[in-house]
């Protein structure tokens, strides 16, 4: 029973083993500066009850060094004075243009709707997302980004991060979540299989988005507007990924618990849309994990093999500790990795905890 107990261990490892092996593509990968002509771009924002940010963080926008893009902002249906920021800002900076959402009964808190009708304001054909509460990190953003529109690409996906709390263990858990995250998509991508972007930093072509008919095919979620349109848009061939310091953005994080554990329902919630394969690939790689850490503690507990049991575990932290520091080295985020074994662990029970939060209650969306 032992030596079976400890050759299913030894599997379920080589597997987790697998997948970090996978995210060398892009833990390895080098960031190549890219030379391409400087193509229009249109900068899109929705914004709902955003006026603070707004006022905060719009400006990062308008200073970006690039020299010819406009900035459609959304106003959502706004209850607040979104509006006015917004106007006030046009009042100086004619490159903004302004999308005025009122509430419809057909798509009452839809932000695809929203998005649908800033994409058909813009004059541009290459499309650069980002929300009203990010802001990026240089101001290159937008030329970091659109260099990757090369011929036959129509979809750039980019890191959205999250601004540094000093001193906060939940800021380092949704750093160290959102890090994870991005490696995936990112290895995914270079792998020949790109599966989701995020919203906060994400760029696709119009022509890309009317040959797909916009979000017809998952209208009636509210969320999902990045990773299910990615998802159902991209492939090896037209996807490209963008992880230079200058293209990157952040934005606000949850400050509490709760709150972000309802951001994580409707992101796993969104999940269960992605393609079959996807699907598979995502659940397997955190069902494995789990199992590991449960058939670790049952073989110490029991006292099977626990040089060997030992030995199995280090080695797969070595694999995971070079991936998460050579990753975090490359989107700024190497602070939150020395915690890694704690969190991970975390991160596969919350999982857990969200999985059967969302079969009891339905999870919140757009605001």
């Amino acid at each position: 029973m032992g030596t079976l107990l400890l050759g299913l261990f030894i599997f379920v490892a080589l597997v987790n083993l697998l997948y970090f092996f996978s995210f060398f593509s892009f833990a390895t990968a080098e960031s190549k500066n890219k030379l391409h002509p400087e193509v229009p771009v249109s900068v899109i924002i929705c914004a709902k009850n955003e006026a603070e940010n707004l006022g905060n963080f719009l400006p990062s926008i308008l200073e970006q060094d690039y020299p010819q893009f406009e900035v459609i902002v959304i106003n959502d249906a706004s209850s607040d004075n979104t509006l006015e920021i917004i106007e006030e800002f046009q009042k100086t900076d004619p490159r903004i243009k302004i999308v005025d959402v009122q509430n419809n009964e057909a798509f009452w808190a839809n932000k695809k709707y929203a998005l649908t009708l800033g994409i058909k304001k813009a004059k541009h054909e290459h499309l650069l997302f980002t929300d009203a509460d990010c802001a990026p990190q240089s101001r290159n953003w937008i030329r970091e980004m659109s260099a990757n529109f090369q011929p036959g690409i129509s979809i750039v996906l980019g890191y959205g991060g999250y601004f540094h709390h000093t001193g906060s263990l939940l800021n380092k858990l949704i750093r160290f979540e959102t890090l994870l995250t991005a490696i995936q998509y990112f290895s995914y991508a270079r792998l020949g299989s790109p599966y989701m972007g995020v919203g906060r930093n994400l760029a696709y072509t119009s022509s890309q988005f009317y040959e797909l008919k916009g979000f017809a095919n998952h209208l009636h979620l509210r969320s999902g507007d990045d990773d299910l349109f990615v998802n159902e848009a991209s492939n090896s061939n037209n996807t490209a990924i963008c992880f230079n310091a200058d293209a990157l953005t952040r934005s606000i994080p949850k400050t509490n618990f709760s709150e972000w554990f309802n951001q994580k329902k409707r992101h796993v919630a969104v999940a269960k849309h992605y393609k079959a394969k996807h699907k598979f690939l995502l659940g397997a790689f955190y069902i494995f994990r789990f199992i590991f850490w449960i058939l670790l503690a049952l073989l110490l507990v029991l006292q099977i093999y626990p040089e060997i049991v030992l030995g199995v575990l280090g080695f797969k932290l070595i694999i995971e500790a070079f991936v998460y520091f050579k990753s975090a080295k490359k989107l700024n985020e190497t602070d939150v990795v020395w915690f890694f074994p704690f969190f991970d662990l975390f991160l596969i029970f919350l999982q857990m905890a969200i999985f059967i939060s969302n079969l009891i209650s339905k999870p919140r969306h757009w605001k």
